[in-house]
């Protein structure tokens, strides 16, 4: 696999902000997604997006795990869409809570190891699917995914043939001491707690006393907010435990299916140096690491450029293994 960034478009920070903002996503317009809503476990709800190829069944299905604060109306997302259905496959796009629009109900949202989560959506997706299953997750959704099949060993064989990771934090601490700092305070994570805040002020509205509101406003980073927000909602003791025990990377060799991990080595949020080696990812993993692409970005063509190129190469790697 090759990947080279137009030369129009240098630097990390611009192959992750334009491609985001104003590149072509699909090569023709979209179906509207079809979306169902499913009753959690513990009484939640989460909403999942699907789109049917054309083509007799049993078709392979195609489930992409989105990023932080992520949708299927995506960039990254609309575009995997488009390249599952030029291939034949349905596809689908299962929200994390809070994500599709509608704040969740229980005093929980996501976060980034959220493996047990991912598990009990793919296991209800493979009930219901005759045909091959395949996974690719994006940022946080690719790093959830792996830890899942980290967790599952042998037996994610019995309900994905393979999965994939683009972009994804595998080293949450390095990540977010890098989404902390200079140019990546000020734009990053300026955007994601834009976001962020107000959900977590809507679940406080839910569950009045679930954690310091003060504390939560003042947050002024993802460490902060992690601290006050997500890691005790989610049963970690605080910031550090979450990083710590959500990060793919130690246990990739865990793994026991086939397993793509891409990152490009200048993605603003990922530091090139906390990225695996292959000794580190097990035989089951491949690395792909190449120089440009940025956070998410992946840009291809004369401007204003497109972002068809990945899910491509992705799709080509996941095909090999139905």
């Amino acid at each position: 696999m090759q990947y080279v960034a137009p030369l129009w478009l240098p630097g990390g920070n611009l192959q992750t902000i334009w491609p985001a903002l104003w590149a072509r996503r699909v090569p023709a317009p979209l179906p509207a997604y079809r979306r169902e809503r499913w009753t959690t476990p513990d009484g939640d709800f989460i909403d999942v997006d699907f789109l049917a190829a054309e083509g007799p069944a049993p078709k392979p299905l195609l489930v992409l795990f989105h990023g932080l604060e992520g949708s299927s109306k995506s960039h990254y997302a609309e575009a995997f869409a488009a390249h599952a259905l030029t291939r034949g496959w349905d596809y689908a796009v299962p929200h994390f809570r809070g994500c599709s629009g509608e704040i969740n109900l229980a005093p929980r949202a996501y976060h980034s190891g959220d493996f047990e989560e991912v598990g009990w959506i793919l296991a209800r997706l493979r009930e219901r699917h005759a045909g091959p299953m395949l996974a690719a997750g994006v940022s946080l959704g690719g790093n959830a995914l792996l830890r899942w099949a980290e967790e599952m060993g042998a037996e994610a064989s019995k309900v994905v043939d393979a999965v994939a990771s683009v972009s994804a934090p595998l080293d949450l601490a390095a990540g977010g001491a890098a989404i902390g700092q200079g140019f990546n305070r000020l734009v990053y994570t300026r955007m994601f707690l834009s976001t962020m805040k107000p959900k977590a002020l809507a679940k406080l509205a839910q569950h009045p006393g679930l954690f310091d509101r003060e504390a939560l406003l003042a947050a002024a980073d993802l460490h902060a907010f992690d601290n006050v927000f997500t890691a005790p909602l989610h049963g970690f003791r605080d910031t550090d435990d979450y990083w710590r025990r959500a990060s793919a990377k130690p246990h990739l060799g865990a793994i026991r299916i086939p397993a793509l991990v891409v990152n490009a080595t200048n993605d603003p949020f990922v530091p090139a140096a906390s990225l695996p080696r292959p000794e580190e990812a097990g035989r089951h993993v491949t690395l792909w690491q190449p120089a440009h692409g940025g956070h998410v970005g992946f840009p291809m063509g004369p401007p204003p450029g497109h972002v068809l190129g990945m899910p491509e190469r992705v799709g080509d790697w996941l095909a090999q293994h139905l």
